[in-house]
């Protein structure tokens, strides 16, 4: 283990060392155009002086800024390309990037700009590419610098200039942030699959072509245009900010003081959000990723017989040795909440993170439960240590078979239907709350650092192999107190809707998460394009 570890840190160094190389050389081949160079501008400032003007001073103004130069935080673009290697094109095509990557920072910046998206989108079926919907908003929001968001809301119109191909940030700038016009290339496709090949550069020339697009209709007379941009933004994007009555530079200086862009700050809340890699796939933590995936394989595959083998007493242990990490509050202990009743088992009712949820639960109670679910491959049934029951989506057919199962012992439910990353609780559906005598609703939160263990466009029979391919995973399971289900509430004015409500708000409450109305119908049509109907067969 010793020396595996030793390997891997100088190989890394070497890598480091290599890269820092291979960049110093870059800079000294690199022909790309710069600003300083540039006579195209009529008026130009420095950031810092845009960033002191006042709201009512730009309030008519068009704000024309460049989304890598003048918005994120970092100015590379590998992360980005990555995450559409990897979510959309495959394991082997981000293998390829990465190796790639030392010879493409020799180029110019165009050429740079091509091969990674050559690399990253040939071959890629345009209908089901989704990345750009359900994967990159999340790590562009995280990226977003704080003061230029603030200065950009000043405008009463935003224009963003990039250098990506469009279909890679036209969700985040017009869904996430409110942008009103999105200027990029295209990318080629040929019978339904992207070439791999952008647009010519020169289609977006022109400088009439914001007038035509977004502000046709204002006198521009009486409508200031103001250019945000770095130094190093392609010739077309000059072309277009020098149609701006003034442009300002936004320097790496800058870029390194400015603030991350607080979730209590997105115009649109983050809610749900796709794709397996949970870091940013820098290329020193994709390459760490990309070796640990063998080991983290190996790992995952001996912990799920660990715990498909071996009791709960031994078990545990074990699975705590190889780096899970399961923390819980001491477990509800008191008895039935109405004695007269005939009791039931209990119902546990969870906040759904991953499709293991269950398995913790029973975990923390060392007891065998036994968990209902409206989908589940026959991959995760068959190696699921606990009971696992699939539910029709009949609502007769669904409650006759848990009160059958709940007369026999305890359930574990997950009344959201599908799982959410973010901080916000999905509409509980009501069942649970028709059948059970006595409800302990349980909050779970989880911490992963590499891969997420859920998917929304993938396959969802490799759920818990990437979610126990993580280092060290964290959970952490609280037992709320019990409440009384649909038959034994002495408020007979409650509904069963007014109980999962309330079993729905004492969660969030725990949890500090959000209660929506959002359902899996939902989730599905904005990560996947469809119902998130599954069928499984037997």
């Amino acid at each position: 283990m010793a020396k595996a570890y030793f390997i891997k840190t100088l190989f890394l160094f070497i890598y480091r060392i290599l890269f820092r190389k291979l960049k110093t050389l870059r800079r000294s081949l690199s022909n790309s155009p710069s600003f300083s160079q540039s006579s195209i501008f009529k008026t130009c400032h420095k950031y810092t002086c845009l960033s002191h003007r006042s709201s009512s001073d730009l309030a008519n103004s068009t704000m024309i800024f460049n989304m890598e130069g003048g918005l994120l935080k970092s100015s590379s673009l590998f992360p980005y390309f990555m995450l559409v290697a990897f979510e959309a094109g495959g394991l082997f095509r981000s293998i390829v990037l990465l190796l790639s990557y030392p010879f493409i920072c020799l180029l110019s910046q165009e050429m740079r700009l091509k091969w990674m998206v050559m690399i990253s989108f040939f071959g890629i079926k345009k209908e089901s590419f989704r990345a750009g919907t359900a994967v990159l908003p999340k790590f562009y929001l995280e990226d977003v610098g704080f003061e230029m968001f603030e200065l950009l809301q000043k405008g009463s119109r935003t224009v963003a200039l990039t250098n990506f191909p469009v279909v890679m940030v036209e969700s985040f700038l017009r869904d996430y942030l409110g942008v009103d016009c999105v200027v990029g290339r295209e990318l080629k496709v040929f019978h339904g699959y992207f070439l791999g090949l952008m647009e010519d550069d020169t289609k977006y020339v022109p400088s009439n072509i914001l007038e035509e697009n977004l502000i046709a209709t204002v006198d521009s007379d009486h409508h200031d245009m103001i250019g945000i941009t770095d130094f190093n933004t392609t010739f077309s994007n000059q072309q277009l900010l020098s149609s701006c009555k003034e442009v300002y530079f936004v320097s790496e200086t800058d870029k390194k003081n400015w603030q991350i862009l607080p979730r209590e700050r997105y115009p649109k809340a983050l809610i749900f959000h796709d794709g397996r890699l949970a870091l940013r796939p820098s290329p020193l933590a994709t390459l760490q990723a990309l070796m640990w995936g063998p080991i983290g394989f190996t790992l995952a595959v001996a912990r799920i017989f660990v715990a498909m083998l071996l009791p709960y007493d031994i078990s545990s242990p074990i699975l705590a040795f190889s780096g899970l990490r399961l923390t819980t509050n001491k477990p509800n202990t008191e008895g039935p909440l109405n004695p007269s009743s005939k009791h039931k088992g209990i119902v546990y009712v969870c906040n759904h993170r991953t499709l293991v949820d269950p398995l913790y639960i029973a975990f923390t109670l060392k007891n065998d439960l036994t968990a209902v679910t409206y989908s589940l491959s026959r991959f995760s049934e068959i190696i699921a240590p606990i009971k696992t029951v699939r539910l029709t989506r009949n609502r007769d057919q669904d409650s006759k078979k848990m009160e059958k199962l709940l007369s026999k012992g305890d359930l574990v439910v997950c009344p959201e239907g599908t799982t959410c990353r973010e901080p916000y609780l999905l509409r509980f559906s009501p069942l649970f709350s028709e059948i059970a005598d006595e409800i302990v609703p349980v909050a779970v939160t989880t911490h992963v650092s590499m891969f997420h263990g859920t998917t929304a466009g993938g396959l969802k029979y490799l759920d818990p192999i990437f979610f126990l391919m993580n280092p060290t995973p964290i959970y952490t399971i609280q037992l709320l107190d019990k409440i009384s289900g649909l038959s034994t509430c002495r408020d007979v004015s409650k509904s069963r809707y007014d109980v999962a409500n309330q079993v729905q708000s004492e969660l969030g409450k725990t949890l500090g998460f959000e209660c929506t109305m959002l359902t899996r119908r939902d989730k599905y049509l904005i990560l996947a394009g469809n119902e998130g109907v599954v069928t499984c067969t037997k």
